[in-house]
């Protein structure tokens, strides 16, 4: 169930009962509690699931008790809404849409951190001093085991595109993906797919013209790939694939060898933050937990950084960080590529 967000703000910040209504909503919350009698409040705005994301947040309270935090779970649409349009009271801001998060640094929206933490990261997993890499995660074709049954797996999108050709009485209604119309990642994904080959077009018309259905996250790709409701998912984060230890018999997870698309999940601290320093410290605890070679941190979730991705395959695509992200972001830019996803995703 979505909750109103005025009511999280006023019981967590204090605000009066004559603040003005606040229109983003969140999707989940849970507080991290301190034993501490006056605890420090880290107010966490993130895209990322909680029970993935929940290992780093009591990795950090172990060597910060006084600290309870408070964590609100949205989608990368809400995120922007949240801090964009509303300027909400966090501290950290957590997304996997990497565009989104260099357009708030880049208007203004983030404060500069720089640390002995912040050195570790390579030129290319940061944006000045404003937006940080913690993860490397691939975008990957989620089948379900069963429905595939007696096919081939495919390896590449040409692979999927002719799988779907010869047996659409097995696959319509049965393909996802996200809708890039709400999701930010979803959005990114499918421009950075599109700048890399035009192989994604074919593959979006062969899709549409299967009823093919769309989803907010790569969460819910998964559960119904898992309970066979649908047969494939494509560009499913990896990482949430392979954290779902419950469906790994009745799942395969492809990354395609012509390309796989690789998203850095980042970090910042918004200028609304009330706990900078603290803030602060969440950050370098982040990083460190990623990137630091001789760090013993055992509650990082997320697959091992590799700090040269391109060198050790060349199928990996990097998303590069930096103002390229904004490109499509440009309002006519985005409604153009809109008009052409709608055009050969929603076939009558």
């Amino acid at each position: 169930m979505r909750l109103n967000i005025l009511s999280i703000v006023l019981t967590l910040a204090g605000l009066s009962a004559a603040a003005p209504s606040l229109s983003f909503e969140i999707e989940r919350q849970k507080s991290f509690t301190s034993n501490s009698i006056e605890p420090e409040i880290l107010r966490i705005i993130s895209t990322a699931d909680i029970e993935l994301f929940a290992p780093l947040i009591t990795g950090f309270q172990a060597s910060n008790p006084k600290v309870t935090v408070n964590y609100h779970e949205v989608s990368s649409t809400e995120l922007m809404r949240a801090l964009q349009d509303e300027k909400a009271p966090y501290d950290i801001a957590v997304s996997s849409a990497m565009d989104l998060q260099t357009k708030l640094a880049n208007d203004g929206l983030a404060l500069a951190h720089s640390s002995v933490a912040t050195t570790l990261l390579p030129g290319w997993g940061k944006w000045h001093d404003y937006v940080f890499a913690f993860t490397q995660e691939p975008a990957t074709i989620v089948i379900s085991t069963k429905d595939f049954g007696d096919l081939p797996l495919p390896k590449t999108r040409q692979d999927l595109i002719s799988i779907l050709r010869d047996h659409p009485d097995r696959f319509r209604g049965r393909v996802g993906t996200y809708d890039v119309r709400s999701s930010g990642l979803g959005y990114l994904f499918a421009t950075q797919d599109a700048r890399t080959s035009e192989t994604f077009w074919r593959l979006a018309e062969v899709m549409g013209n299967l009823d093919i259905q769309l989803y907010c996250c790569s969460g819910a790709m998964i559960d119904d790939v898992s309970s066979g409701k649908i047969a494939v998912a494509y560009n499913v984060l990896g990482s949430y694939a392979m954290a779902r230890r419950d469906a790994q018999d009745t799942i395969r997870i492809i990354a395609p060898q012509d390309f796989t698309t690789v998203m850095m999940r980042t970090v910042l601290i918004p200028t609304t933050s009330q706990q900078p320093a603290i803030a602060s410290e969440f950050v370098d605890h982040l990083i460190q937990a990623a990137w630091d070679e001789n760090s013993s941190t055992s509650d990082y979730p997320f697959p091992t950084i590799n700090r040269n991705p391109a060198a050790s395959d060349t199928s990996l695509r990097p998303i590069r960080m930096g103002p390229g992200l904004l490109v499509y972001l440009d309002k006519l830019k985005k409604r153009r590529f809109i008009n052409e996803w709608e055009n050969a995703i929603l076939q009558p």
